[in-house]
């Protein structure tokens, strides 16, 4: 598996695409741009298009996609069921599909939208908005965060420390350095031990005062 980044400087945001060399088929994860690099990346390397991943719809992430498919004939999955007037494979809830040759896990995370996915390419997961090194992603209120944060633990923290994470903004990351360094998800897992002390330390003096 290869790895090209691609920065759209009109979003700021990162795109990704990934080839298979043993197929010579590829995946866009996050067009924000449909530029000449991009497209260079995927002539040079003789790949066929066969998949675009979108995270969330948001116009930085997928901002390309209707130039991008003026060229290339690839499936379209999103959590939104139509992006950009093009018809998607509509994708919900965890689950897994193939592609290019491998088999993409996706993980709903909800919270910075409602439709927020994550992809996971082998030993790589693409964040998209929802999680970024040292942060969590952007939330309207209090309820969007915790349930951003809730979707987070159960199915990201229960994940390898070496996993590489390949976020929609800013530089790489891994599960480990998340769970170590990043304050946000440390405060909750703080949260929830100092809750779990509270809880036996009631039922100690509750064992007490019978």
């Amino acid at each position: 598996m290869k790895i090209y980044y691609h920065f759209s400087r009109e979003g700021f945001s990162n795109g990704y695409l990934v080839g298979n060399e043993k197929t010579g088929k590829a995946i866009v994860i996050d067009p924000g741009v449909m530029n000449r690099e991009l497209l260079a990346h995927i002539e040079q390397n003789r790949y066929q298009l066969e998949a675009v991943l979108v995270t969330h719809n948001h116009a930085s992430h997928h901002n390309g996609l209707k130039t991008l498919l003026k060229i290339y004939s690839p499936k379209v999955y999103a959590a939104d069921a139509e992006l950009n007037g093009r018809k998607t494979t509509m994708l919900q809830g965890d689950g897994s599909f193939s592609a290019a040759g491998f088999t993409v896990r996706y993980f709903s995370v909800p919270g910075h939208s409602p439709d927020s996915l994550m992809f996971q390419i082998e030993q790589v997961l693409f964040t998209g908005d929802a999680l970024s090194a040292g942060r969590l992603g952007e939330t309207n209120n209090v309820y969007g965060k915790r349930n951003l944060l809730t979707h987070l633990k159960n199915k990201l923290m229960t994940l390898s420390d070496d996993l590489i994470l390949l976020p929609g903004h800013g530089p790489p990351t891994t599960i480990g350095a998340e769970r170590m360094y990043n304050c946000e998800l440390s405060r909750d897992r703080i949260e929830t031990e100092t809750a779990a002390v509270e809880r036996l330390t009631g039922l100690r003096q509750m064992h007490q005062c019978i």
